[in-house]
């Protein structure tokens, strides 16, 4: 799910009615109740696994079929698309340039294109892992330079371009398996880390389920995980402070988003497992906020958006509904 909040427009993807069933975006208008096209897409394209919101009317959307793809929202076209080495788990644009791309991929790399060019990455980096990377974000330090954050079942982490490799956050090492990350935005001075427990697995079947992308959970309450928050202490380092638990799915890799209040305040949100809803807190001291409207079936996937002029809004998806949110 993306949501472009200028415009008022959320992109889903999902998969068609019908005996192809062939993977399509749908675009929804948020305050026009017939407002839905449904955007038929390249038959390679596949399972869409994340997509960002870029500024200009552009879209950038990662996936299993091994590509990533520029989508423009006046003429629902792909108008530009990469071909990548292994499946798209995840993508982010750049708050620091707007020509700049990423693309977290199931084998743990992580690209970054610049899309005035159309053929290699401009840069091409190995994770500390070949799990897939399920969570990029770019953000910058009080100095104005550019941070990318990833996440997967790892940790999360923080890469340097100069270095070639990123590193792990300190600290967070064998925490469990991370499932989400969300990051303050533009600054980055604030991390959520969520983790689920670790199960200890065969290798062939650790293997298969680190290769295969991951089913809706079926109905129940979930597992006990946690929510580490991280603060930033200098540029490229962060200490751990508060943690609270939630129940958190046992299947799928989450999304969660952190919300600016005012007075230099944040919100955490996470679509909790036992709920089947959003759940907020108050950070850092992770004080249970409110609990927002539930729904029947599992939230899949939860995103914070902001326009330009102001307006603010948290979008959530479950296989049953969409529901936004304004936040004042």
């Amino acid at each position: 799910m993306g949501i472009d909040a200028s415009s008022q427009i959320i992109l889903t993807s999902g998969r068609a009615h019908g005996v192809s069933a062939e993977h399509i975006l749908t675009k929804v208008s948020m305050f026009h109740g017939h407002g839905m096209e449904k955007i038929h897409l390249p038959p390679d394209t596949k399972a869409i696994r994340d997509i960002c919101v870029l500024p200009g009317g552009h879209v950038v959307f990662a996936s299993l079929g091994r590509k990533l793809s520029i989508f423009s929202m006046a003429t629902n076209n792909v108008v530009l698309q990469y071909d990548l080495p292994a499946p798209g788990w995840s993508c982010s644009g750049d708050y620091t340039t707007s020509s700049h791309i990423y693309a977290g991929l199931q084998n743990g790399m992580l690209l970054v294109f610049d899309i005035r060019q159309t053929s290699a990455p401009l840069h091409s980096s190995m994770g500390l892992s070949t799990h897939p990377v399920h969570t990029i974000h770019c953000a910058v330090d009080g100095s104005g330079s550019r941070k990318v954050f990833s996440a997967s079942s790892i940790g999360p982490c923080v890469w340097d371009a100069s270095e070639n490799r990123p590193s792990l956050v300190s600290g967070m090492e064998n925490q469990g398996v991370c499932i989400s990350l969300a990051c303050s935005s533009p600054s980055s001075d604030v991390l959520v880390a969520s983790y689920r427990p670790r199960v200890e697995l065969p290798d062939a079947i650790a293997t298969s389920q680190a290769s295969t992308p991951q089913s809706p959970a079926p109905t129940g309450s979930g597992k006990l995980g946690c929510h580490t928050l991280l603060r930033r202490t200098t540029a490229t380092s962060f200490a751990r402070d508060h943690i609270c638990s939630g129940s958190v799915s046992e299947l799928r890799m989450s999304k969660s988003a952190i919300i600016p209040c005012r007075d230099n305040q944040h919100l955490f949100a996470y679509g909790d497992e036992s709920l089947y809803g959003v759940r907020t807190w108050r950070l850092p001291s992770f004080q249970r906020y409110t609990d927002l409207k539930p729904h029947r079936q599992p939230v899949l996937d939860l995103r914070y958006a902001e326009s330009s002029t102001g307006e603010r809004y948290l979008g959530c998806l479950s296989a049953e509904k969409l529901q936004v949110f304004t936040i004042r």
